[in-house]
């Protein structure tokens, strides 16, 4: 593992349906993660679970260069309750690297880094949706969002909503804090910027996913996305490629 400061963001077009030939590889899951799989109880739900945690162990393997089941997954301590339920984590003391995982409707997104990372890709929402939620925001955010049309107020909720998310992914919190705690607006062609000790700044997710819109947060002892990379499309299944780090980044 590098010693100095880095962080690389992965993205991942999942199926809509499992493809016939080589089967998705769960042999590389934990019980604990199929058993999570099979309690979905639509098929599609199921898929998008399996094919997001299998690239997770592979991916974070990859970095570690160990076999993918042999990834040791663990959650650290909730920051506001310190039961066990905090950020997901590489078990050591320290981890030996830091991840994030969001995934939401085919796309899934991965932050690995050296320091505490914390990303969130979502579908723009409904008008329904920005209004319900609007009035839970920051008060700054709020008036900011109020100030743009119809159209122009889903697609600034969207980027808003997932710098939001990840920061609080990335703290370790997630929803549970408070929704109007943080500012997390205004970073739109102004680079990463964000509360003290964070970088958070909107993610590209390619001209096939207009209907997305993601973000990454960063802890500022890391420093900004070396590579935004594209997973190769057969990197789910037991015979495809499981080492993209080096031929499949931007």
């Amino acid at each position: 593992m590098r010693s100095d400061p880095w962080s690389d963001l992965w993205l991942l077009r999942q199926p809509w349906t499992e493809p016939p030939g080589d089967p998705l590889a769960v042999s590389e899951l934990s019980e604990v993660e199929l058993g999570r799989a099979d309690s979905f109880r639509r098929a599609h739900d199921r898929l998008l679970y399996l094919t997001a945690h299998i690239a997770l162990r592979r991916l974070l393997a990859a970095y570690l260069e160990i076999p993918p089941r042999e990834v040791p997954l663990t959650r650290q301590p909730c920051p506001s309750c310190g039961g066990a339920h905090g950020r997901p984590a590489v078990a050591g003391d320290p981890p030996p690297l830091h991840y994030s995982l969001s995934h939401s409707s085919g796309l899934a997104l991965f932050g690995v880094s050296s320091a505490p990372i914390g990303v969130d890709v979502e579908k723009i929402p409904s008008q329904e949706t920005v209004e319900l939620c609007t009035p839970a925001l920051h008060k700054k955010e709020q008036e900011e969002i109020e100030r743009l049309g119809a159209l122009e107020r889903r697609f600034a909720f969207a980027r808003l909503w997932t710098r939001k998310e990840a920061y609080l992914k990335g703290i370790g919190t997630g929803l549970a804090r408070e929704l109007s705690a943080d500012y997390l607006g205004a970073t739109e062609g102004s680079g990463y910027g964000g509360p003290p000790g964070w970088m958070v700044d909107n993610v590209p997710c390619g001209s096939s996913h207009v209907n997305h819109v993601a973000a990454a947060a960063l802890s500022a002892d890391a420093v900004r996305p070396e590579r935004i990379g594209w997973l190769p499309a057969d990197f789910l299944f037991a015979g495809g490629v499981t080492e993209p780090l080096d031929s499949h980044s931007r």
